[in-house]
């Protein structure tokens, strides 16, 4: 409890920190151009893709600050959270996100995900471990177990896998604007710095489209 109240707070820090512009993003050290810009799945809206993993710490440490960004963004922007698929145990993860969102879950069940493997150390990847889990939760088991253990959901954590390859993703978490822009913690250098540099490009991908920035 006292871990996640102190996440709560550095969020709340971030979110003040992250008004500021900041100085401007360079490519080649705050991000990268693609050298094979992919189309995107947002029609007219600016497409921000997250690849993320539950188990992965970085991106657990990631999402108090992650989530009061993304409540900030412009209107003619949309995010795209894609778990990424590296190995076979990741797997399971990304099959658990396609049927939370399959059943309009995520709202309610996406972070309790990530505090169950990094907070409560429960193994969510062991099937009746994850049956046990999902029904304290207040959802039928029987229901969820069919969608996870469907075709549609498998297929739908293949594409997210193949989209990693895609976009020459190698680890998480990893941000794509607009299927050419890549950029991270890593490289942003920091947090704060990550958020800066997503506003940013979402400013660029957006005039690259002759847009104008949305009214509040």
């Amino acid at each position: 409890m006292f871990t996640r109240t102190l996440a709560f707070v550095a969020a709340a820090i971030l979110s003040l920190s992250a008004l500021a512009a900041g100085p401007e993003a360079f490519e080649g050290h705050d991000y990268t151009l693609l050298k094979n810009p992919q189309p995107v799945a947002t029609g007219s809206k600016v497409e921000v893709l997250e690849f993320f993993w539950y188990r992965c710490p970085h991106c657990f440490q990631l999402e108090p600050g992650l989530n009061p960004w993304l409540k900030t963004l412009p209107k003619d922007a949309q995010v795209r959270r894609v778990p990424a698929v590296f190995r076979d145990d990741w797997l399971p993860g990304a099959k658990l996100y396609y049927t939370l969102e399959q059943m309009g879950l995520l709202g309610k069940l996406h972070h309790k995900v990530f505090d169950a493997y990094h907070l409560d150390n429960i193994n969510l990847n062991d099937p009746a471990v994850l049956g046990g889990w999902i029904t304290k939760q207040g959802v039928e088991r029987k229901k969820f177990e069919g969608i996870y253990n469907s075709f549609s959901t498998q297929s739908k954590a293949t594409q997210g896998a193949r989209l990693a390859t895609t976009y020459a993703i190698s680890g998480v978490p990893a941000f794509v604007i607009d299927g050419k822009y890549a950029t991270s913690v890593g490289m942003a250098g920091s947090e704060v710095r990550l958020f800066e540099v997503l506003d940013q490009l979402i400013v660029k991908a957006r005039a690259e489209r002759g847009g104008k920035k949305p009214a509040k």
